[in-house]
């Protein structure tokens, strides 16, 4: 399409004085990139870009990432021209408490938003997943037909940061080797960044690197020149076998008495250099002007995109008419409906006798839920057949991550957002800590995937304390809008299974590698997040509470305590967050407030157990890290054996030693 150099160049400049404003007005933001990108973003947008403002979940539209979410105002900039929920008023209240355009863009506000973004490389890494959605929903409806059904592109905008981040090369990797033909990837390459010239920590040629991960590299000299830039775009779509990356040269700050320097980066230019930068773009004194031809160029824009919708879904229409099955299974996915069949299946399943490890468990459950329910898709960090995450009827359905824990974490939030897949990934808890960054963007983003985490304690033995998790129970715990759930017996990973496939946010289910004593079967409350799991007559002096593979332990406990004549309540408590969301008499009923004498059993860190147990209760928990030996002398060493509990609860109850 092409387009009046002029009339190109004014909307250019109208991106880069909006972002100018708006940063001047907060006081606070990064005006370099939005200077130096716009001709990027603007080619992009008004010449490939098939999206519709009136429809901003239209399933077919193309993605657009920006990565480096530093540069929202850029952003913030397109969409309020292309015509998304994005009024003026919300551009001149940029950073402002409950605006709409907050300092680095969120999920879904405003609309037109795809992901959160502002740890570099994190959009890197979830384009991908989107871009690996695409692909393989693709495959499963496509067919034949011309044109295609699902035939859309991923875009993401990266800057020298996201380079630099390790998760950005996982991600490329991965994508290279998948041959993610409708990824591209826009690298706004200014050589700056917070510290000043990239050179003094960052030389490499990145061009080449992605070149070894097996994508196609384009090079743009001069980011200023709008022909160049869409040329690139072009051949790259024209590349289908291979992602592709588009190296663009820009100028940091461009048009501002601030070029090319780091002052330019992370702060407002100041009224000085903005009054210069005005007169470089020959533009008005008016604040957050937009020229009335921009605005028409733009109402021609959002027409051809919603054209493409209108004739997308018209297309669609057709298609489900002439396939009504396949239709019906479309609809599904795209509204991730899981149906209803899952849980009779669920709900009907029960386990051989004897001993199971969760994980074991886990898998089983995962294996049957994934033939009912379509859009469940994932794998592991090259652990799959460890924390028990292969598909064994349908291995084409498992997504080998390898061992890239950073991009793994990521790319299942990409999934997630594209929509269509309820995406789970796996790999070892003490492994959890790389994944950490992706996981909060999840809670952030309210985003349905689920974690299955085994080797869950210091139980793990002979690996040792590099691969024993001890304070990461408690990390996820403090993570808002994260349901952690350590299950403790089969009955209970079933039940944790129920939710992670009912709630709205991110599950993380936390199994064990050693098998663990069977408990009979009765009904359990994990919804509730903790339950009375064995009471007494009358009013307890104690109450015992547990969580995992502690579970057998205490209930063994339990019973000994009973028999000495000690009122004991025993409570399983797989689920904080769950149980910190029930009702005050629920919680009073569980843990009242009389009852002071309680006691933890944890083989993790005891830091925020006195939540529960008050400052009269105990923990028995690790206060350092593990050590390497045979699981049960390790447990024994840290004082998760009946012996030391037993003594324990009888201190805090009789007089005397227990015998």
């Amino acid at each position: 399409m092409i387009q009046s150099d002029k009339l190109d160049r004014l909307s250019c400049a109208t991106l880069r004085m909006l972002a100018v404003d708006a940063i001047e007005k907060a006081r606070s933001g990064h005006p370099g990139m939005a200077l130096g990108a716009a001709t990027l973003a603007h080619v992009l947008w008004s010449r490939f870009l098939s999206h519709d403002p009136t429809d901003p979940e239209w399933p077919n539209r193309d993605r657009f990432v920006l990565s480096a979410g530093h540069a929202s105002m850029l952003l913030y900039g397109l969409l309020h021209l292309s015509g998304y929920d994005l009024s003026m008023e919300s551009l001149t209240r940029f950073r402002q408490l409950d605006s709409v355009t907050a300092g680095h863009p969120e999920r879904g506000s405003p609309p037109g938003v795809e992901v959160t973004t502002g740890p570099l490389g994190q959009g890197m890494a979830m384009a991908v997943g989107m871009a690996m959605a695409e692909q393989r929903l693709a495959r499963t409806f496509n067919g034949m037909q011309n044109p295609p059904l699902i035939d859309h592109y991923t875009y993401v905008l990266l800057s020298d940061g996201d380079m630099m981040e390790g998760v950005t090369h996982e991600a490329a990797s991965l994508a290279g080797h998948l041959k993610l033909g409708k990824l591209i990837a826009l690298y706004d390459k200014n050589n700056i960044s917070i510290e000043g010239d990239t050179d003094l920590a960052f030389t490499e040629d990145v061009a080449m690197t992605f070149t070894g991960c097996g994508w196609h590299t384009l090079s743009v000299a001069d980011g200023e020149s709008l022909s160049a830039i869409e040329q690139a775009i072009i051949a790259a779509r024209e590349v289908t076998d291979r992602p592709s990356l588009i190296v663009v040269h820009t100028r940091i700050g461009f048009g501002s008495p601030k070029q090319g320097s780091a002052e330019s980066h992370g702060a407002p230019l100041g009224q000085a250099a903005v009054a210069a930068t005005r007169r470089f773009f020959n533009w008005p004194d008016e604040t957050f002007h937009v020229p009335e031809e921009v605005r028409e160029f733009w109402h021609q824009v959002r027409q051809r995109g919603r054209q493409s919708r209108i004739q997308w879904q018209q297309h669609l229409r057709q298609w489900m008419t002439a396939n009504p099955e396949m239709g019906a299974a479309l609809n599904s996915r795209l509204e991730l409906s899981l149906g209803h069949s899952w849980r009779e299946v669920l709900d009907r399943m029960s386990f051989s006798s004897g001993d199971h490890a969760t994980r074991t468990v886990s898998g089983w459950i995962l294996n049957a839920m994934a033939r009912e329910i379509p859009a469940l898709w994932g794998g592991s960090a090259d652990l799959g057949s460890s924390v028990n995450t292969d598909l064994v009827d349908e291995p084409e359905r498992i997504i080998h991550f390898g061992v890239r824990e950073h991009a793994m974490g990521a790319i299942v939030n990409g999934i997630a957002a594209h929509g269509g897949f309820l995406p789970y990934c796996g790999t070892f808890f003490s492994f959890s800590n790389y994944m950490m960054p992706a996981m909060r963007m999840a809670a952030l983003m309210h985003l349905r995937v689920i974690y299955l985490f085994s080797h869950d304690s210091i139980a793990v033995g002979e690996d040792g304390p590099t691969h024993q998790p001890v304070e990461h129970l408690l990390h996820l715990r403090a993570i808002p809008g994260m349901t952690t759930i350590r299950p403790g017996d089969v009955w209970e990973t079933r039940a944790a299974w129920r939710l992670a496939l009912e709630l709205p946010g991110p599950v993380a289910l936390i199994l064990t590698r050693q098998k663990i004593s069977r408990v009979d079967e009765e009904p359990v409350s994990v919804e509730r997040g903790a339950y009375i799991r064995r009471d007494c007559v009358g009013v307890p002096e104690l109450i015992l509470i547990g969580s995992g593979s502690e579970l057998p332990l205490i209930l063994n406990c339990h019973a000994q305590l009973l028999a000495r004549g000690v009122r004991v309540r025993l409570v399983s408590m797989p689920s904080w967050e769950l149980f910190a969301q029930q009702s005050e008499s629920y919680q009073e009923e569980v843990f009242p407030a009389r009852v002071t004498r309680r006691l933890a059993v944890e083989a993790a860190s005891p830091m925020g157990w006195h939540r529960w147990v008050g400052l009269q209760g105990k923990i028995i928990g690790v206060e350092g890290f593990g050590v390497s030996g045979p699981f049960e002398q390790v447990l024994d060493k840290f004082g998760f054996s009946k012996e030391h509990v037993l003594r324990t609860a009888w201190s805090m109850v009789r007089s005397g030693s227990w015998n």
